[in-house]
């Protein structure tokens, strides 16, 4: 509405519970092929190419540039969420 693109996203990396306000992927390593549902979606699963490993940055609730490397489930969420973020749906 006001032309200026926010994303936020919220996870839980494995007990820590974590805001990202406009996450960036600033690198990826280790493709591999998987599916996954969403919610935002009825049916199956479907098929995505994501990364085992990434490096984020974004900044916390304080606005704070954080930078992390992120890798398993907790990547894989990340992408998917960025991906909504960006307009993408599986």
């Amino acid at each position: 509405m006001i032309g200026v693109q926010k994303c936020i996203i919220a996870i839980n990396d494995n007990g820590d519970f974590k805001v990202m306000l406009n996450p960036v992927i600033l690198k990826q390593s280790e493709p591999f092929d998987t599916e996954e549902g969403c919610l935002s979606l009825q049916g199956a699963p479907r098929a995505c190419k994501r990364y085992k490993k990434i490096k984020v940055q974004w900044q916390n609730e304080a606005f704070q540039t954080r930078t992390q490397n992120f890798e398993g489930w907790s990547a894989q969420i990340i992408q998917h969420e960025i991906d909504h973020c960006n307009g993408v749906l599986i």
